[in-house]
């Protein structure tokens, strides 16, 4: 129902200087994978298989990920070393990989945008935002968890989550009836509030019906003169029906230094339990 996921992955991860001055934020490691590659296999576990990813300036690093090294895997071929390729193979040969540029950084509502490209506006998508990195130990991925949502009310929704009242400046925030365990009618949202209407948190996950680009179309610019995807979802709901699931599982904000260091602790303390 649900087989493409677009990947806002232009940004300049500055708050990761001098190491993204080369190298893509999407592309910093937890343990041996890049924060990309868990995206993906998060959306290839949901069903997807059209990745569509947003790129920029210096942003090769990703595209190549995603392609064979015909040098390094004739080095290593019939070596130990060999499988440690396996689980990015197994992406490359199910999934399709498609790429566009977003060449000034004006918001994750023009980032969306310029995926239209990719994802056409005939049927519904996910986005995954790379550096929010989420996880559930106990049964399906956040996405899968959405999708299964959708086939039941088929509306946008975003992921949300619980966060300090003193945080609540750095998200975007919701505020509605919930209707279902965990599940929210959205009534009001607004990017990094200085007061805000609840401390309910979206995070990097959505998913978006193809109306959405008509109602970015018509979307002003907001904080910060970015236009924002919340004012275009906040329209949306107005006229239809958003709604903002609390997802199951644990997210680590990987693109805060804090985050980053959490995450890694978090899988190598899991792979040395399963060791």
């Amino acid at each position: 129902m649900i087989t493409k996921c677009l990947f806002p992955a232009a940004g300049y991860g500055t708050r990761f200087l001098p190491a993204t001055k080369a190298m893509p934020k999407e592309m910093l490691p937890i343990l041996t994978k890049p924060l990309i590659q868990y995206g993906v296999e998060e959306a290839y576990e949901a069903g997807c298989d059209i990745m569509a990813i947003i790129t920029g300036r210096g942003k090769r690093a990703i595209t190549d990920h995603f392609d064979i090294s015909y040098e390094l895997e004739h080095q290593i071929q019939g070596s130990p070393k060999e499988n440690l390729l396996d689980e990015i193979r197994v992406l490359m040969d199910k999934c399709t990989f498609t790429y566009t540029r977003q060449n000034e950084m004006k918001g994750l509502g023009d980032a969306i945008y310029k995926g239209k490209v990719l994802v056409g506006d005939e049927q519904p998508f996910g986005v995954i935002l790379a550096d929010d990195l989420c996880v559930n130990a106990d049964g399906d991925g956040v996405m899968s968890q959405m999708i299964k949502i959708y086939s039941k009310y088929r509306c946008s929704i975003v992921a949300i989550m619980e966060v300090p009242l003193d945080q609540v400046h750095k998200y975007g925030i919701i505020s509605g009836k919930e209707i279902e365990d965990g599940i929210y009618m959205i009534e009001d949202m607004v990017e990094k509030p200085d007061k805000a209407p609840s401390n309910l948190a979206i995070i990097g996950r959505y998913i978006l019906t193809p109306d959405i680009f008509k109602i970015i179309e018509n979307t002003k610019s907001g904080k910060n003169g970015e236009l924002q995807i919340t004012d275009a979802l906040l329209q949306q709901a107005k006229h239809g029906m958003v709604l903002g699931y609390k997802f199951k599982g644990k997210r680590f904000d990987c693109g805060s230094l804090d985050g980053f260091v959490e995450a890694t602790n978090y899988f190598y303390d899991n792979l040395s339990t399963k060791g």
